[in-house]
C-alpha cells in the first residue's frame, strides 16, 4: 500500500528550466496524497482553488503538502484526501528575482533639427530590468489565462510604448538633437518613470532602464566626422601631435608612413628653430660680455689712460711714446 501510495503522490515544483520566465502555473490534474512541495532561492509558490488565492508561501524548503500547506489555506483547512482522490489545485510559481533584458525603438523616432525640415530620424537602444510587483494584480490579469509569463511578453508591452515615449521625453528635456548621448541618463529616467506606471497595471514593475546608446542616420554621422576633422585640421599643433602619435603607432603602413613623416618633417622645423634661436642668443651673450672691456673714447680719438700702438693720425708704430715720432701727434 506505502509503495502504490507514492506512486500516486506529486512532487510540486519549478526547475526553472526556461530562463526569463517571470511566473509558471504547475497544473497537473489534482494533487495527490503524499505529495511534497518545493520552494528553491527566488522563488514563491501561490495555491489558487477554483481561481481563486488560497495561500502563499514565499519560504524556500521542501513542504508536505497535506500536513504543512493545507493546514494554511484559506477555505481547504478541512481538506482531507481519499483514497484514490487528490486536491484539484494551481500552483503558480513566481520569480521574485530581477530580470535583465535589451531594447530597442521599434522605428525611428523623427525629431525636428534645425536645418533639417523633414526632421531627424533617431533609434535608441538599451536595457531594463522588470520583476513582478503585485502577485494579486498579476493573478487577476494575467495567470488566469496564461500558462506563464516572460520577460519577451514584457519586451513587447515595453517596446509598444517605447517610441512615444523616446520622443516625449527628447522633446521635453529639450536638449541638442545631434549630442542627445550627453542627456541619456535624464530621459531614461523620466521613461523609466512612465513605464512603470504603465506595467503596474498588470502587477510588472520596471526597477531600472536605461539608454546605451542613440543611433543616427549614415549621413549625418559622416558630416559629424567631416566636421571634427575640419575642426582638428584647424588646430594644427593639435594635428601635429596627432600625426606624430600615429606614425609612431602605425608605422608600418601607408598611412602611418605619411603621418609619420609630416612628424618628422615638423619635428625638423622646430629643432632648426631652436638651434637658431640658441646661436642667436649665444652670440647676443658674447656681445654684452665684450662691451665692458672697452674703454670710452675721449678726445683726440685716444683710450683715456692708454697708449695706442699705432698712431690714429698717420699708423706709425708709436713704441710706447707720448708722442708720434713721425707726425708729432700727442698719443697720451
Amino acid at each position: 500500500m506505502g509503495l502504490f501510495q507514492k506512486e500516486l503522490s506529486n512532487v510540486v515544483e519549478w526547475n526553472e528550466s526556461q530562463p526569463g520566465v517571470l511566473f509558471w502555473k504547475w497544473t497537473n490534474k489534482e494533487i495527490k496524497k503524499g505529495s511534497v512541495l518545493i520552494i528553491r532561492p527566488g522563488q514563491d509558490a501561490i495555491f489558487m482553488y477554483n481561481g481563486r488565492l488560497e495561500g502563499i508561501f514565499e519560504d524556500e524548503g521542501r513542504y508536505d503538502i497535506e500536513s504543512k500547506i493545507i493546514p494554511f489555506l484559506s477555505t481547504l483547512k478541512g481538506f482531507k484526501f481519499g483514497f484514490n482522490s487528490g486536491l484539484r489545485a494551481e500552483v503558480l510559481f513566481i520569480n521574485t528575482k530581477e530580470i535583465l533584458c535589451k531594447w530597442g525603438t521599434k522605428n525611428p523616432v523623427t525629431m525636428q533639427a534645425p536645418g533639417l525640415p523633414g526632421g531627424m530620424p533617431i533609434r535608441a537602444f538599451g536595457t531594463f530590468n522588470a520583476k513582478i510587483a503585485d502577485r494579486s494584480v498579476v493573478i487577476d490579469k494575467l495567470a488566469g489565462i496564461k500558462q506563464m509569463y516572460t520577460i519577451d511578453d514584457v519586451r513587447e508591452r515595453v517596446v509598444a510604448s517605447l517610441d512615444q515615449l523616446v520622443m516625449q521625453w527628447i522633446a521635453k528635456e529639450g536638449k541638442d538633437i545631434f549630442n542627445l548621448q550627453m542627456y541619456a541618463s535624464q530621459i531614461a529616467k523620466g521613461i523609466e518613470k512612465d513605464l512603470d506606471y504603465e506595467m503596474a497595471k498588470i502587477g510588472i514593475g520596471i526597477t531600472d532602464f536605461k539608454i546605451e546608446s542613440f543611433s543616427y542616420p549614415e549621413e549625418v554621422k559622416k558630416m559629424q566626422e567631416k566636421a571634427a576633422a575640419q575642426a582638428l585640421v584647424g588646430d594644427v599643433a593639435k594635428y601635429t601631435n596627432i600625426s606624430m602619435a600615429d606614425g609612431m603607432a602605425q608605422g608600418g603602413n601607408g598611412a602611418g608612413q605619411m603621418a609619420g613623416s609630416m612628424a618628422g618633417m615638423q619635428m625638423g622645423m622646430m629643432m632648426g628653430t631652436q638651434m637658431v634661436n640658441q646661436m642667436s642668443g649665444q652670440m647676443q651673450q658674447a656681445q654684452q660680455a665684450a662691451q665692458p672691456a672697452q674703454a670710452a673714447p675721449v678726445a683726440g680719438g685716444a683710450a683715456a689712460g692708454a697708449i695706442p700702438k699705432f698712431c690714429p693720425n698717420c699708423g706709425t708704430a708709436t713704441n710706447g711714446m707720448k708722442f708720434c715720432g713721425e707726425c708729432g701727434f700727442k698719443l697720451a
